[in-house]
């Protein structure tokens, strides 16, 4: 018997926050179940590449392809589409908001179940408002714990509707490389320390930060810098001062290699924490407050816990002198042992374990019976109250009034294309890079993916695309030339 298949869906936020979490999850559901990253992250053919998971990339709502008022009713296809040919039974969404397209297929699909795997740490922002009315319309919903999870005072932390598990991380200690294999692998000098530099650059106030990181770290004799970017500005203008080492590198998973580094400066997301922190990485962070996640908060309580150290990221100043702290070898140790101390961070095997049995289709036909029956009762109840009546009116008015602005200050136009629409199955990222990052209307499709999914799908491209060139180039050597005659 096949395993049965999850498709785990994950949005494209300010970073890979998501699509790295649902991959540590992924992993350890492999050996019982078959897991489809479904994401509109751009990085996701290269992250289920190397962790040898399945994916379809898909493009999000914001990149312009289509019309936005189609893009919801693409989502919902594409889903429905993927159900059917994987005979999927658990579907699991992590992001902040649920897309319309997600509620929709799973009206299509009674049956599945519809696990929300919502992070906690919210900053108190607008989005935080309508949780519980977001919270009914999943089957469940499953918060991943957090290290700083005693500082977390937005929105969701006293929700009861969710399950709390440990955190989720992509560091494993029997997956992780040694020091000396590790810097093998990378390059690195084994006998001249090395810090490893994560936040992000070519954004001004990101710019500024790298610099002053620098700046601090510039005393530390023969010290070896990695980057898994270029660092460089926006005009393409190189951050690094004169006689600096740094060493770019783009590898997934960077958690496998983390015990090259002897210490660590990164923002303070979920995935940076939970994994330098079990690795015992000596870091500092620097919160990147972006999007609903509270870093901030995060990162004040590892440090106030000795597990790492801290800088404003408003102060230049603060993250040139916190830099130049980490040459402390004193101080290392002293965060290391810290870090010793933490318990195991598990998250991604409860979960696993969870979704699992969800996957149990003689367990899943008992809970969706229930849950359907409670669902009719709840919404019947609510059909009748004039309040539903009250609230529908609002809401046309509510639309009128904003198809009315959208027609008077219309969105910008999509970028043009080339007026065809490129199918592949391809997992060679490095050649797909260009139709995922620009404006190609490209279609991607699971492995092995059955002729009735591939006519579903160019009907479907069709009508969210209108009449334009169905192109199915399947073969990867096809589409290496087409994309070189492209260029």
């Amino acid at each position: 018997m096949e395993n049965p298949a999850v498709i785990m869906i994950t949005s494209n936020g300010v970073g890979a926050g998501h699509l790295i979490r649902a991959s540590a999850i992924a992993r350890a559901l492999q050996s019982d179940a078959r897991p489809i990253i479904f994401s509109m992250a751009y990085s996701v053919v290269e992250v289920a590449k190397a962790l040898d998971l399945d994916c379809e990339y898909v493009p999000g709502r914001d990149k312009g392809l289509m019309p936005r008022k189609n893009w919801d009713t693409y989502l919902r296809d594409r889903l429905v589409a993927l159900i059917d040919e994987t005979g999927a039974s658990v579907i699991t969404f992590d992001g902040v908001v649920p897309y319309p397209g997600i509620i929709a297929a799973k009206i299509a699909r009674p049956s599945v179940n519809l696990i929300w795997i919502r992070r906690g740490m919210w900053q108190r922002k607008p989005q935080g408002v309508i949780l519980g009315l977001q919270s009914r319309l999943m089957d469940y919903v499953i918060e991943p714990g957090d290290v700083a999870r005693d500082a977390d005072s937005g929105p969701t932390k006293s929700r009861l509707e969710s399950v709390l598990t440990k955190p989720v991380t992509l560091y494993l200690p029997e997956r992780a490389l040694s020091r000396q294999d590790a810097r093998r692998f990378l390059g690195l000098d084994n006998d001249k320390p090395a810090v490893l530099v994560q936040m992000g650059v070519g954004n001004t106030d990101l710019d500024a930060r790298a610099s002053a990181v620098f700046k601090g770290l510039s005393n530390w004799k023969d010290l070896q810098i990695v980057m898994p970017r270029k660092p460089v500005d926006q005009e393409g203008n190189s951050l690094v001062p004169d006689g600096t080492d740094v060493k770019v590198i783009r590898h997934f998973p960077l958690a496998d290699l983390l015990h090259a580094f002897d210490a660590a400066i990164c923002a303070a997301g979920y995935n940076s924490v939970h994994e330098v922190i079990p690795a015992g990485i000596p870091t500092l962070f620097i919160a990147n407050n972006r999007g609903t996640d509270d870093q901030k908060s995060r990162a004040k309580w590892c440090a106030e816990q000795e597990l790492a150290i801290y800088a404003e990221n408003e102060s230049l100043e603060d993250i040139e002198s916190q830099s130049a702290r980490l040459q402390s070898q004193a101080l290392r140790e002293q965060l290391r042992a810290k870090c010793s101390s933490v318990e195991d961070f598990s998250g991604a095997a409860q979960i696993a374990e969870l979704i699992k049995l969800l996957s149990n289709q003689a367990y899943s036909s008992l809970i969706n019976k229930r849950l359907t029956y409670q669902r009719f009762i709840y919404f019947a109840a609510f059909a009748r109250s004039p309040k539903f009546y009250a609230r529908r009116f609002i809401n046309l008015l509510l639309r009128a009034a904003a198809i009315a602005f959208r027609t008077l200050f219309p969105h910008d136009g999509p970028t043009e294309t080339n007026g065809e629409v490129v199918f592949s199955d391809s997992r060679n990222f490095k050649i797909l890079d260009k139709y995922i990052r620009t404006q190609e209307r490209f279609e991607h499709l699971i492995k092995d993916f059955s002729p009735t999914y591939l006519a579903k799908r160019k009907a479907i491209a069709k009508a969210a695309f209108g009449e334009v060139d169905m192109n199915p180039i399947l073969d990867r050597s096809e589409i290496e030339a087409h994309l070189r005659f492209a260029s």
